[in-house]
């Protein structure tokens, strides 16, 4: 799947485009894997949460070296069916940054809640116990902290000051699945975790699908009411809240096969930013670093104040860019925001974009990125 974003830039034989990303490279590597899955699935006559939806769970918990894996039907449900699971009695604010796509948004409004922006700390990207702290009032019960681009921030320190004041944490991993710091990994510092599947994740099925993460068995038994009618026993609705989201036995049985390659793809991912970043040395762009088992590379982001500039300068040599994501959430009309002015937030938003990076890159596109970058200035 190739997305050309510039109609002056068309893909030909003298002149090759570097994408974004292609999925059909990861479906051709891993195609006898994929319809070993799928005959499994057809032979098993399960087609919602069954064995492999099961097999699915107990895999990447063991992974994640975390108790308790949830399989649901989509990230943002994830992220809806976290909050609600911890939100505590008498609170109805969720916190979070404004600069990561409006997905915690959507899914905290569709809640039913009130959400509140915090900025982000200005080399990171992310939320920061100094960066939030003003946001913490006695409304506040839950803050969602994403793990931007790939990146497990460091958030010991903001755990333990919500923690302090009742708030609780959920960790939006969507981008940062297989992220380890200290020897614990993305979903395991805050009180739950969500994450999705979507196929450009680092961990990605064929299709849709989510989990919700969390060593706390209270949350875990809560998240499996919720996410199927709120039933606790069949046609019986006992939770307020509860809705229909379920992981699939098809792309359960997908992402069983793609667990095992994670880190070493996690891996390349690091690796094509590293020569991307070491090509910008001096350069009018900066390639944020993802160096350490903490960053796994989901994105590959630029900074530059002369942005349009050099994203045009890119498509003429053939290299595609995106930009993630381009407008803070407080601008954006359809959630109903307060009206709030967070520096280093704008800021990015208006520098930030993407280059290509996803496993099945060749390192001749690499290199053309490269030579691309270098050629800027």
């Amino acid at each position: 799947m190739t997305h050309i974003e510039d109609p002056a830039l068309i893909e030909s034989p003298d002149r090759p485009v570097v994408p974004m990303n292609d999925l059909s490279r990861a479906i051709s590597r891993d195609r006898v894997a994929l319809s070993g899955a799928l005959a499994n699935v057809l032979d098993s006559g399960h087609v919602v949460m069954g064995p492999n939806h099961d097999a699915f769970q107990q895999e990447l918990g063991a992974y994640l070296n975390l108790d308790h894996v949830l399989g649901v039907a989509s990230g943002t449900d994830a992220l809806e069916l976290a909050i609600k699971a911890v939100m505590p009695k008498g609170r109805n604010v969720v916190v979070t940054a404004a600069n990561a796509g409006g997905y915690t948004s959507t899914a905290a409004l569709r809640a039913g809640f009130v959400v509140r922006y915090a900025d982000v700390d200005s080399d990171s990207l992310c939320l920061s116990a100094t960066s939030v702290q003003s946001s913490l009032t006695a409304d506040v019960g839950v803050l969602v902290v994403t793990h931007l681009y790939g990146n497990l921030t460091d958030i010991t320190t903001l755990v333990e000051m919500c923690h302090a004041s009742g708030i609780r944490v959920v960790e939006d991993c969507a981008q940062a699945i297989g992220a380890r710091r200290n020897g614990r990994v993305a979903g395991s510092f805050g009180d739950i975790a969500a994450t999705s599947f979507y196929p450009t994740k680092n961990l990605g099925a064929i299709g849709d699908g989510g989990a919700v993460l969390t060593n706390n068995q209270k949350h875990a038994d809560t998240v499996k009411q919720l996410r199927q009618y709120g039933w606790s026993s069949k046609y019986q609705a006992e939770l307020p809240g509860g809705m229909n989201s379920r992981l699939d036995e098809l792309q359960a049985a997908f992402l069983r096969s793609r667990i095992p390659q994670l880190d070493g793809l996690n891996g390349r991912r690091r690796a094509i930013i590293a020569r991307y970043t070491e090509a910008s040395a001096g350069g009018p762009l900066q390639v944020m670093p993802a160096v350490g088992e903490h960053h796994v590379g989901h994105l590959a982001v630029a900074r530059s104040s002369r942005r349009t500039e050099l994203r045009a300068a890119l498509v003429r040599q053939g290299v595609q860019t995106d930009i993630h994501f381009p407008y803070p959430d407080y601008k954006q009309p359809g959630f109903r925001p307060v009206s709030q002015s967070l520096p280093v937030t704008e800021l990015a938003s208006s520098e930030i974009f993407s280059l290509p990076c996803f496993p099945e890159l060749t390192e001749g596109e690499v290199d053309r990125v490269c030579n691309a970058i270098g050629t800027l200035i």
